[in-house]
């Protein structure tokens, strides 16, 4: 049987600014990255979050990122690995407190936007994330895009590893999204994103944007939760992975 877990990038809310649906989105997804008051949250959405996630039997995992809430984390910064060794392990800290207070338990952790992109490709950042989630609690998953240097770190580090494809974003030669500043980043389509999960999920393959077969392992897919379409994207891929007989469950269930 094919099994995959469909997650979401939830809890970007800040103060009184809103981003998401997402008590909606909490329906179709199985694992929650949930920011941590870095690159955005706060401690009243870090509650609520993880309250709403609780109430959907979703599972929960800590979203850090950079420092840097008017870029909403999505800026390179030249930080150290002890630098991000130390912010990792206060984010996961901060939400792992929540979690205890609702009586939850996290299940992984996922690193955010330019902190995930530099991890993919830099070893000592990597490995610098890896230690930090293994010393906080080495029964965490380590959420790393497929065939990185993230995932490679939390594996010798000795954490189990979900390795993650995205169903809205194109892939390079190399196994890289494409820039967020190309024109073909992202793929709007419904249709078209939901039928490179499902390749990616049976064969282990996608399409670079430049023709070539791209090996890829999918554990865990992202969805994203701040787009108009979010919502309707959501139910769509949960629907029709269900309809294609691949089953939806949390990362922490079969890895």
């Amino acid at each position: 049987m094919y099994r995959i877990d469909l997650n979401c990038d939830l809890g970007e809310s800040f103060g009184a600014y809103t981003l998401g649906a997402d008590e909606e989105i909490l329906k179709y997804v199985t694992s929650a990255n949930i920011a941590c008051g870095f690159h955005a949250g706060d401690p009243g959405v870090m509650h609520k979050t993880v309250s709403l996630a609780l109430t959907h039997k979703v599972a929960l995992g800590a979203h850090p990122g950079l420092p840097d809430l008017i870029g909403f984390g999505r800026r390179e910064m030249a930080v150290s690995p002890r630098e991000v060794f130390d912010m990792v392990v206060y984010q996961i800290g901060a939400l792992a407190g929540f979690i205890q207070a609702e009586g939850g338990r996290m299940q992984h952790v996922k690193p955010h936007g330019a902190l995930y992109n530099m991890a993919a490709r830099q070893p000592q950042l990597a490995e610098a994330i890896a230690e930090a989630v293994y010393k906080v609690n080495p029964e965490l998953i380590l959420f790393g895009l497929a065939g990185s240097e993230l995932v490679k770190a939390g594996a010798q580090a000795g954490l189990r590893t979900a390795q993650e494809v995205f169903a809205d974003r194109t892939y390079q030669a190399d196994g890289s999204l494409t820039p967020r500043s190309q024109p073909d980043a992202l793929i709007t389509d419904h249709e078209q994103a939901v039928a490179q999960v499902v390749r990616m999920v049976r064969s282990g393959q996608a399409t670079a944007r430049c023709g070539t077969e791209v090996a890829l392992q999918a554990d865990t897919v992202c969805i994203h939760g701040d787009g108009s379409a979010a919502l309707a994207f959501a139910r769509h891929i949960r629907e029709t992975l269900a309809g294609t007989g691949i089953g939806v469950q949390p990362a922490g269930t079969f890895l």
